[in-house]
C-alpha cells in the first residue's frame, strides 16, 4: 500500500439532537458512531442535547472552536415540527454551506422514502476548518447519509475530491 492510498483518520465529533433519546435509546448516534470508527476515524465527543437552539450552538460552537476537531456529524432536528430547529440553529455558525449535500440526500432519499423526502431539510456547512454534515434523526437516514455520502467525502482516497484537505489544512 502506498502513502498516497491510506487514508488520512479524521478526529469527528456526533450530536444526536432529541428530547427523547438518551445513550440507551440512540440508535443513529450509535450507527454513526460504528461507521465512523469501521472507516478508521476517530470519535472525539458524542453528546445528546435537546432540540434547542441554544444548546446545540454551544455545544457545536465548542466543538468547531477545537481545532482538532475535522468535522461533526448531527442527527435529528431536521424536520417541520415544532422542536426542529438544527438549521435554525447551526445554519448561522457556517462560513460555507455545502448546498450540495442536503440536494443529493433527498435525490438519495427519494428512491427509499418517495415524495416524503421533502420534509428533510438534511444540509452541511464549513464553519472555522470543520465540515459539518447534518440530517434526520431517523436510523435509516443516517445510514443512508453515511453510506451514500459522508463516507466517501470524508476518505482522504477518494477521487475527485473530498473534504479531508479542507479540514485538515489549517493557514497559519
Amino acid at each position: 500500500m502506498s502513502q498516497q492510498d491510506k487514508t488520512v483518520p479524521l478526529n469527528i465529533c456526533v450530536l444526536t439532537v432529541s428530547d427523547t433519546r438518551t445513550e440507551e435509546t440512540d440508535k443513529s448516534g450509535n450507527l454513526l458512531v460504528d461507521k465512523l470508527t469501521q472507516a478508521e476515524h476517530v470519535l472525539l465527543h458524542k453528546k445528546i442535547v435537546k432540540d434547542d437552539v441554544y444548546q446545540m450552538r454551544a455545544v457545536v460552537s465548542e466543538w468547531i472552536a477545537d481545532t482538532s476537531v475535522h468535522a461533526i456529524l448531527v442527527t435529528g432536528g431536521t424536520g417541520f415540527t415544532t422542536r426542529d430547529s438544527t438549521p435554525e440553529a447551526l445554519m448561522p455558525l457556517f462560513d460555507k454551506e455545502v448546498n450540495g449535500f442536503g440536494e443529493l440526500f433527498r435525490h438519495i432519499s427519494y428512491e427509499q422514502i418517495g415524495t416524503s423526502t421533502i420534509q428533510s431539510r438534511a444540509f452541511a456547512g464549513i464553519a472555522n476548518h470543520t465540515v459539518i454534515f447534518c440530517m434526520p434523526g431517523s436510523t435509516n437516514a443516517c445510514r443512508t447519509a453515511w453510506d451514500s455520502i459522508i463516507e466517501q467525502q470524508l476518505n482522504s482516497n477518494y477521487k475527485p475530491c473530498n473534504f479531508v484537505h479542507h479540514v485538515t489544512f489549517r493557514p497559519e
